[in-house]
């Protein structure tokens, strides 16, 4: 069974320790990638990839498919995904006020999948849009941690 820990208990984790995390890198039969704007922190208001973290007592399988519950509104398994490698992010603020950083630990997943963007849940993202690699790359908008999933692979 997960645990979701309080907001103080997390806070303390967070100012603490790394985090470890999964992104989920979508991409359409088209070959642009799925991006979201971000409503909260960290990131808050740039374009990024879906994901988030993995919980205590949660194996790998477990929260891939949470994750793309969560963050894609149909569940998918691990299985189904070609892994790109281990990323790290880090950030100057956080989810709450307090001020300290945010580093992640993340786990980048590849997925082809074509979307429907009114189909996909708001709860992290607030707007949707598949973007071609070149402007992504291009854009100020886009977050500099989700740039890095492509930038060497499209150099």
């Amino acid at each position: 069974m997960t645990q979701r820990l309080d907001e103080q208990t997390f806070k303390l984790v967070v100012a603490s320790t790394p985090l470890v995390s999964i992104d989920l890198i979508i991409h359409n039969s088209k070959g642009q990638i799925l991006l979201g704007q971000r409503t909260n922190r960290p990131a808050q208001g740039f374009w990024f990839v879906p994901g988030g973290r993995i919980c205590k007592d949660e194996t790998f399988e477990q929260a891939f498919q949470r994750l793309t519950k969560v963050e894609l509104g149909e569940e998918y398994s691990l299985k189904q995904a070609q892994f790109l490698g281990t990323y790290q992010h880090f950030y100057k603020d956080n989810f709450s006020d307090d001020d300290f950083s945010t580093h992640y630990v993340v786990l980048g997943y590849e997925l082809e999948l074509d979307i429907e963007l009114t189909s996909l849940p708001d709860e992290q993202h607030n707007n949707y849009h598949w973007w071609e690699v070149e402007n992504l790359l291009a854009s100020e908008q886009v977050h500099i941690n989700t740039k890095a999933y492509f930038s060497d692979r499209y150099k």
